[in-house]
């Protein structure tokens, strides 16, 4: 089973409760470095929630003792006292509001390199099985829902909780009459609400779902432009994308539609409830059981409380959607490396390069078997090559070398030492890998050549294009070594890209080269010119590559014909000739060099 279907099983073998509950303990456990903050930010909230309750009361003292008693001296001492709190509530709403952005920023960078840690340890069979805009998706959309969480969800739910509690108490000591006539109108306000919210996240879910998949269309439009363009299949793109789109919008106008229902209905409730009170309290203030300023101090609270309601009851829902998206974020961070580094390395040494299988099967994730019972043993400095036809596991023996991937059978060794033994620094520092398409970054040609070794100078960079014969071309480039290469090196063909890939290899100075088909974008006379460079500049070095072309590989020590993902041959290129087997076909096929009689040799 691949790590992404043992991550989704597992996530879906939990009880749903559980699994929230689950997801909510671990959202917040980025919220515990800061916990001091988050108490300074629920203790400004209540300031700020106590000054909108004290206001009303102010109100009721005002109304009901100031104004008839024509008291100036207290009215004067209220509306200082009252542009006192005012001012406190404001300084701690702004401070609130400073450290709750604060904190979720801080959260959502830990969340965030927490993710990009796991992305980095995590094998190649993830990536294999998940297209780039998916990713992309998760370390934006996903990640900034968690940060509203953080910065506003979190926080303003223990304050609302907080202030609704304390401010039913007060409405309770004002006057437990109008509040037996306002308790229905929360119960029936509440009852309403979850339904409609879970129609409304429904639908949200949805929608994040599908621009989710607009997402990973755009990419592919984007990625797969010149194919697009080649097959003049552009308009078709087009409309594909358009209907995907279109998808999108009616989800969301049924999203916000389920929006607009959920307040409007909210907002009759609230009315209602307005209503009954204006006619209790005529009733009471005329049987002089409440007073004018009691009743108004009541009706503001009463507001404040229903505001508070709506926005913990939209809270709620908004909370349990922003969980659901950051669901993926915890199943990611559930995957297991299939390659981890081991906890104690073994320290390497001085490399020799010698490269033993022994034993080795291999099959990717829900694939049949790649290598079989894969057994071979590469001196120290030998150049060895890999050919055979496509599928038969040549770039999968470099890969694992490198450990992309770990063997499920056998082992292998490096100098004696079995490679998973060692740690990727002294294993991965010793190899120079060069793919046949290998990435570009969209700096210049310099910093591209010099990402194989940063502390090197102009003059190593340099030295290491003109071995990679690079030199000339970058030359003639706009602004020579300092030009822009472009994403991915878009602005180069694919040869000058794959002399760049080499240069950087060249300049890392490994003990052991990997090459796979590292030159195939190349003309016969600079890949020749590249390969005679290679010999010099890696004599008495191991050299492993990986073969289409077999005129490359005429003088290697020796070559190893792959089929079915077992030796079926091996030996010198004159050898493997002679022999008449699968080797001389391929090169049959190619026109090379088919027999040697003597001091002749025939060709096709």
């Amino acid at each position: 089973m691949s790590q992404v279907s043992e991550a989704v099983a597992l996530n879906a073998a939990e009880h749903p409760q559980e699994r929230r509950f689950k997801l909510y303990l671990w959202v917040v456990s980025y919220l515990r470095p800061y916990a001091g903050q988050l108490t300074l930010i629920v203790l400004c909230g209540l300031i700020a929630a106590a000054g909108e309750l004290v206001i009303p009361k102010m109100i009721e003292h005002l109304v009901d003792s100031i104004i008839p008693a024509k008291n100036k001296s207290a009215f004067t001492s209220m509306l200082l006292l009252l542009v006192g709190i005012v001012a406190l509530s404001v300084c701690a709403s702004l401070l609130r509001n400073l450290l709750q952005r604060t904190v979720g920023s801080k959260a959502a960078r830990d969340l965030q390199f927490s993710v990009l840690q796991k992305l980095r340890k995590l094998g190649f069979s993830y990536y294999e099985q998940r297209p780039v805009g998916e990713t992309l998706s998760l370390m934006n959309n996903q990640v900034h829902a968690v940060q509203e969480l953080y910065t506003s969800f979190f926080p303003d739910m223990l304050e609302l909780a907080l202030f609704v509690i304390l401010a039913v108490s007060v409405m309770v000591s004002g006057s437990l009459k109008l509040t037996l006539v306002a308790v229905p109108f929360f119960l029936i306000y509440y009852a309403v609400g979850p339904s409609l919210d879970r129609k409304t996240t429904e639908w949200n879910e949805r929608m994040n779902t599908q621009r989710m998949d607009y997402n990973r269309k755009i990419h592919e439009s984007v990625s797969g432009i010149r194919d697009f363009r080649a097959f003049s299949a552009e308009n078709w793109d087009l409309q594909r994308g358009l209907r995907l789109y279109q998808t999108v919008t009616d989800t969301t106008l049924k999203w916000v539609f389920f929006i607009h229902t959920r307040w409007s209905i909210r907002r009759v409730f609230f009315d209602a409830g307005a209503v009954a009170l204006f006619i209790f309290g005529y009733w009471f203030i005329r049987n002089q059981t409440l007073t004018v300023g009691a009743f108004l101090s009541f009706f503001l609270i009463y507001s404040v409380v229903m505001f508070k309601l709506s926005m913990l009851i939209g809270n709620l829902a908004q909370q349990g959607m922003m969980l659901e998206q950051a669901n993926p974020i915890r199943r990611l961070m559930l995957l297991k490396p299939l390659v981890e580094e081991p906890e104690h390395p073994i320290p390497l040494g001085t490399i020799n390069g010698r490269i033993t299988f022994k034993d080795v099967g291999f099959r990717y994730p829900n694939r049949p078997p790649v290598i079989r019972d894969f057994s071979l043993d590469i001196r120290p400095g030998e150049r060895l090559a890999f050919v055979g036809t496509s599928g038969n596991g040549k770039s999968t023996l470099l890969k694992l070398i490198n450990r992309f991937y770990d063997p499920q059978e056998g082992t292998i060794e490096l100098d004696g030492v079995p490679i998973t033994r060692l740690s990727f620094q002294d294993l991965r520092g010793s190899i120079g890998y060069v793919f046949q398409e290998s990435y570009l970054f969209g700096f210049s040609v310099r910093e591209n050549i010099r990402f194989g070794r940063p502390e090197a100078s102009d003059e190593e960079i340099e030295q290491a294009a003109k071995a990679a014969m690079a030199h000339e071309f970058i030359l003639q480039l706009p602004q020579g070594y300092d030009t822009l290469v472009g994403d991915r090196g878009m602005k180069l063909s694919g040869g000058q890209k794959q002399r760049i890939a080499i240069a950087r290899m060249l300049i890392s100075g490994p003990k052991i080269v990997l090459l796979d088909e590292a030159t195939s974008a190349l003309d016969n006379v600079s890949e020749a010119e590249v390969k005679t460079a290679l010999d010099r500049l890696f004599e008495g070095r191991t050299m492993i590559a990986v073969a289409h072309r077999l005129s490359t590989i005429k003088d290697f020590d020796r070559i190893v014909v792959l089929d079915e993902g077992t030796i079926a041959e091996i030996g010198t290129y004159e050898e493997l000739i002679a022999r008449e087997g699968i080797f001389y076909n391929l090169a049959q096929g190619q026109g090379q060099t088919v027999a040697i009689t003597g001091d002749s040799e025939d060709t096709l």
